[in-house]
């Protein structure tokens, strides 16, 4: 079967806009070219792969699997080029797809280390839902994620690098300030500051503790973890933070930090790739530097 670059490319084009106008602009194609070409790749395959409709165009069964394999012939070959261009492993551009701590908390110093050695690199960080991360690294849409917590084993290997622990931030004068530790739902009696919509650990929270109340102990929502003590220190609230954000805030701010008395409350921060071997070089490297450093973790 004689399948054209140039149709995988437009296929993840068209299937990631909705649309056929839009995804064959994206491809530097007209409209009636890329029509004509996804038509005969679809006669090539014996399979449709697109619903078209009025208000555009969503993949059927067999294109999403076709996607899925495009994406990551796509990825290849674009590892293959960065691996033989001029500045081998200090060039290139990579996908992170991260969690809300690493966005937040470490990765942007390591980054600017590891960015500052190679002139000729880009890294795109993207903040995502920890269910994304694991998608977006099995479907080819990133090339390496970090995550913290249990990894299903399915197409995906991880990494450990270091612990991520969450910590009890509470004001100084505050009931559990005098507290060493202190079991989740002994906080739900007080009025929590967490993190905004999209955040894996605001995700991470209510799902685990659908059934505790921690919605409803919610009483302000904001945008990053210094905000979150910020709020915190002045009474809003409580609220869930990660170890390492509780250090770095307790040198600026009126604040006591207490143990949280669950098993969950220690998790392993991961770096997770589909296959490590495969890899080109800079996604290597920026593993070995996360490894190295342990990204500022507590463990």
């Amino acid at each position: 079967m004689d399948i054209d670059i140039t149709d995988l490319r437009l296929f993840v084009e068209v299937a990631g806009a909705g649309n056929l106008t839009r995804g064959a602009r994206r491809a530097f194609l007209t409209p009636p070219a890329a029509s004509a070409r996804i038509k005969a790749l679809e006669a090539r395959l014996g399979a449709v792969l697109l619903y078209r409709g009025n208000r555009g165009v969503s993949l059927t069964t067999s294109g999403e699997r076709f996607l899925h394999h495009a994406r990551l012939i796509l990825r290849q070959l674009d590892y293959l080029r960065d691996e033989f261009a001029e500045g081998g492993a200090a060039g290139g551009h990579l996908r992170v797809y991260a969690n809300t701590t690493a966005v937040t908390e470490f990765l942007p110093e390591l980054l600017a280390s590891f960015l500052a050695d190679r002139p000729d690199a880009s890294v795109d960080v993207q903040e995502r839902l920890t269910r994304d991360i694991f998608r977006g690294v099995r479907d080819g849409s990133a090339d390496l994620g970090i995550v913290s917590g249990e990894v299903p084993g399915d197409g995906i290997e991880a990494i450990p690098f270091s612990t991520d622990r969450l910590v009890l931030a509470v004001p100084e004068g505050h009931p559990l300030a005098v507290r060493a530790r202190v079991s989740f739902a002994e906080t739900l009696a007080h009025r929590h500051v967490g993190l905004h919509e999209g955040s894996t650990l605001l995700a991470f929270l209510q799902g685990l503790m659908e059934k505790s109340g921690y919605d409803r102990a919610l009483r302000t929502q904001v945008r990053s973890f210094e905000a979150m003590c910020r709020m915190v220190e002045s009474g809003v609230g409580i609220g869930v933070v990660p170890e390492s954000a509780a250090l770095r805030h307790a040198r600026t701010m009126r604040l006591r930090f207490v143990e949280i008395a669950e098993p969950w409350a220690l998790r392993t921060r991961s770096v997770v790739v589909r296959d490590r071997a495969a890899l080109p070089r800079l996604a290597r490297a920026l593993i070995d530097e996360l490894v190295r450093t342990g990204a500022g973790g507590v463990g």
